[in-house]
């Protein structure tokens, strides 16, 4: 017997007046018997929605269906700092009343930042800034506050040297206090692989999750950002490695579909390129109830769309 079917059927022995005097049981009935909707959350990047305030943007979030977002904090409030000095616990709770009030979670608290920066002085600017992303994220009550691995150079630019061992100890040399600051503060940080960075790999990223050691840190996986021109073809082989090595430590997905063009391999909304998505959707069914997944890449006329594709891919699996 399934677990829900298991709850329904004791469920049904509860008199007429145990119901009436617990209502909770009808909701939990609801959620457990009618089957897998409220299992995976799509979100979307808030940045990637129509150019308006913050509340009415939030409104847009709820009429195109979604219930969980990437919020970059510059990239979407124009109308004031959002420096580390502005990122006050006045602030932070304030925009935790406004998303509360629209029932959306913040899924990813953005930092996408440079921690393999070669200039000390720009390194220690970088690491005060995820210092305060962290501190605010306690007091905002989000997932995780998510970061990218970078490259070792000032410019945040991709090189061979990305690939290197020398790479890979400066990235968790420079990642280990941030990672400690988040400890103590109980905040999830979570790096996302990406193939032209450092970690460009699943197996890149183990090796940092074990290196660091601690239950904060954690991964974004984001499929389309392990593939390149020279691994796409191979694209069922990359996923399932990375849900294989990393699948234990995953707290969010991120979702996009990606286009050959040329000589490049271009990101696009869910749903109009080549990714296949079976192993990811089978993945989240089965094990990772509740996981915020947000979409990227979409736009405003193609977001509820590509909403729709993966909700159905999700059924499917």
């Amino acid at each position: 017997m399934t677990i829900s079917g298991s709850f329904c059927k004791i469920y049904d022995k509860v008199s007429v007046r145990d119901r009436k005097e617990k209502p909770l049981h009808r909701s939990l009935r609801a959620r457990c018997c009618d089957g897998t909707r409220w299992i995976m959350k799509i979100g979307i990047r808030l940045h990637d929605m129509r150019n308006l305030p913050l509340n009415e943007r939030l409104d847009e979030v709820n009429r195109q269906g979604f219930t969980c977002v990437h919020l970059a904090l510059s990239k979407v409030i124009k109308d004031g700092p959002t420096g580390p000095e502005a990122l006050t616990p006045g602030y932070a709770m304030h925009l935790r009343r406004l998303f509360d009030d629209k029932k959306i979670d913040i899924a990813v608290l953005g930092c996408y930042l440079n921690l393999a920066n070669t200039n000390a002085e720009s390194l220690k600017e970088i690491t005060d800034q995820y210092k305060a992303h962290i501190r605010f994220a306690s007091l905002l009550g989000c997932g995780v506050v998510g970061t990218e691995t970078g490259a070792p150079n000032e410019e945040y630019r991709p090189e061979p040297a990305c690939r290197s061992k020398e790479a890979l100890v400066t990235f968790i040399n420079n990642l280990r206090p941030v990672v400690e600051y988040a400890e103590k503060m109980g905040v999830i940080l979570a790096i996302e692989p990406v193939r032209r960075h450092i970690v460009y790999d699943a197996g890149r990223a183990r090796e940092v999750l074990d290196q660091i050691d601690s239950p904060n840190l954690q991964i974004i996986l984001d499929p389309v950002n392990l593939l390149d021109l020279d691994n796409y073809e191979r694209q069922k082989e990359v996923v399932e490695e990375a849900i294989d090595l990393l699948g234990k430590d995953v707290a969010v997905v991120h979702i996009k579909d990606y286009l050959i063009k040329g000589d490049k391999l271009i990101n696009a909304a869910a749903g109009t390129g080549r990714m296949d998505y079976t192993a990811l959707m089978k993945f989240i069914k089965a094990r990772k109830p509740y996981i915020h997944a947000t979409l990227e890449d979409t736009l405003p006329l193609n977001a509820v769309q590509a909403r729709e594709h993966i909700q159905k891919l999700w059924k499917e699996a």
